[in-house]
């Protein structure tokens, strides 16, 4: 009888949980904007997983004798001053932005989780360790902070690697673009974790109080357990929303940094280095810079709305 009174109980919990992940997905998918928001990203990972097979051209193939060229047929937003394919480079970029921006949120949000479940369960000195780091890397312009590690940190790792190509004969070594891949998403996750981190902390300060959790440590259940098991999934939902925000963050502040130029270089194609590029000539050629700027605020409102959707169908306090 006992045992089928636990699996009962299971079964119910189980039912209850697929209830309300349901209402959530039911919830998010009528919301209008969240549903446009959703769309768009899904066609911008699609674009970006398979942009090789979607340009039309070369992404590097250079035309002097077509350059500047207007909307066309064959280049649907023009070309730019080195007669490239700006619509090939859009669409390429949007790798370059998704990979960027997927790596900076996943690595930010692990931080971020990790550090602050230590911070909310642990508390005390430790707890006040971490919101001192919190607080140090918040007060630190993130602008100041990735220019001083990408401008430290690059000319050695260059140099480092073109000694390994001399010794080594590698191709590998001489793609030095990885430098500015690591360097930017490295250097924009330590800036992004904080706030996942303060978030997980204030969420696990409310919930380590419930009554299963004392439960659970009263019956011998390891710290580690109760925060994998117990813990940090029912604090997860405002990280959900919390990711999505910091996606379209991300994919705003690569650009801002290939644009200043310590970020993405040329001539792997970035949206913001495509608008640098585009600045310089947009009162001849408006559209060298309208394309990827557009693009890049389409993008940026679709993360906003999605997060906002996300926010209304994670959170059932706000359901009526």
């Amino acid at each position: 009888e006992q045992a089928g009174g636990k699996i009962k109980m299971r079964k119910t919990q189980q039912r209850k949980k697929n209830t309300l992940t349901k209402d959530a997905f039911l919830r998010l998918v009528a919301n209008k904007g969240a549903l446009v928001g959703l769309i768009i990203i899904t066609a911008l990972f699609f674009i970006a997983i398979f942009s090789p097979l979607l340009t039309p051209h070369d992404f590097l193939s250079q035309n002097l004798e077509m350059r500047n060229q207007p909307a066309s047929w064959e280049h649907p937003f023009g070309t730019d001053d080195l007669g490239r394919d700006v619509f090939s480079r859009v669409i390429y970029g949007a790798r370059t932005a998704v990979v960027l921006a997927a790596s900076i949120t996943i690595l930010s949000t692990l931080i971020g989780i990790i550090m602050g479940s230590i911070a909310g369960f642990a508390g005390g000195k430790v707890d006040a360790f971490i919101i001192w780091l919190i607080d140090l890397i918040m007060s630190i312009p993130s602008l100041l902070l990735v220019i001083v590690i990408n401008v430290s940190l690059k000319p050695p790792l260059v140099t480092w690697m073109d000694q390994r190509f001399l010794e080594t004969s590698n191709e590998f070594f001489r793609q030095t673009i990885w430098v500015d891949f690591v360097l930017v998403f490295g250097s924009l996750a330590l800036i992004k974790w904080p706030k996942a981190a303060r978030l997980i902390r204030g969420q696990i300060l409310s919930i380590r109080k419930m009554n299963y959790i004392v439960a659970a440590k009263a019956s011998g259940v390891s710290t580690a357990r109760i925060l994998y098991r117990y813990i940090v999934p029912n604090a997860i939902g405002p990280v959900v929303v919390l990711a999505s925000a910091t996606m379209g963050e991300a994919m705003v502040l690569e650009s801002a940094f290939s644009f200043l130029g310590v970020g993405v270089r040329p001539p792997m194609p970035s949206w913001g280095n495509m608008i640098s590029d585009g600045l310089r000539v947009w009162h001849l050629h408006p559209h060298i810079l309208l394309a990827p700027a557009s693009v890049l605020a389409i993008v940026t409102m679709a993360y906003s709305f999605l997060g906002d959707g996300l926010n209304d169908a994670l959170n059932p306090r706000q359901w009526k």
